[in-house]
């Protein structure tokens, strides 16, 4: 298994918010790790929000004691709460922050992940699935009728968020348990590429026979492109 992963601050912001991990091989208990936080709350709150959430949940990782990958999951990403609430209440200019976060551990045909806030995480084979659900005000609205999926886009509240690390007691993040296929192959991301690349294109780029690391530029490469031809889909 070979990952590769890059964050870009792209053309529609002054700022990159967003924090990955990725590494092949043991952290901890788990055989391997890959984590995508987006953080939230004003520009110097958010950058600490996604990169100490993603720092600390590591950190947690190497030092935990439990063998189920669920486990380690659950209580890494309760502690991480804890921690940015911790922070929120003893600096002023934290107050509100939060991150979206992501994070999937792969095992042999199988794949653990967790999720909260609208990140997102993908297994791409002939066609693309969305293994995440977005915990966000438009995807309330989808599954209650309220709001066709072809109209989140342009969608004037499409960026309010339902939950997320930081910003609740309680963070209550999807767990998801997923078979895997050989040819399969995983993404993570944050909104700055979902706003901006449809699904099917974002699979079409993935399921190309390139390194990993040129799927990676090429995705970048297409969701810089559309914002700079179309604006920001999601400021």
């Amino acid at each position: 298994m070979i990952s590769y992963g890059k964050t870009d601050i792209g053309m529609c912001r002054s700022v990159n918010q967003d924090s990955i991990f990725f590494s092949d091989k043991n952290i901890g208990n788990l055989p391997n790790l890959y984590i995508v936080a987006d953080g939230m709350g004003g520009h110097k709150a958010g950058d600490f929000a996604s990169a100490h959430a993603v720092e600390w949940f590591v950190d947690y990782v190497k030092n935990c004691q439990y063998k189920n990958p669920i486990t380690i999951l659950k209580t890494g990403i309760a502690a991480i709460n804890d921690r940015l609430l911790e922070q929120s209440a003893q600096h002023v200019e934290l107050k509100g922050m939060g991150t979206t976060f992501v994070v999937a551990v792969i095992m042999p045909e199988q794949m653990y992940v967790a999720n909260i806030g609208d990140s997102r995480l993908y297994v791409m084979g002939e066609e693309p699935r969305q293994i995440t659900l977005d915990h966000s005000l438009v995807e309330e609205l989808i599954r209650t009728g309220q709001l066709e999926r072809r109209k989140v886009r342009f969608h004037p509240e499409k960026n309010i968020i339902t939950r997320a690390l930081g910003t609740s007691n309680e963070a209550v993040p999807d767990f998801f348990e997923i078979h895997l296929k050989p040819e399969e192959k995983i993404v993570l991301c944050s909104d700055g590429l979902t706003n901006m690349v449809e699904d099917d294109e974002i699979c079409d780029i993935v399921m190309q026979k390139q390194f990993v690391d040129k799927i990676c530029e090429q995705l970048i490469d297409r969701a810089n492109y559309y914002c700079g031809t179309y604006g920001s889909l999601s400021s």
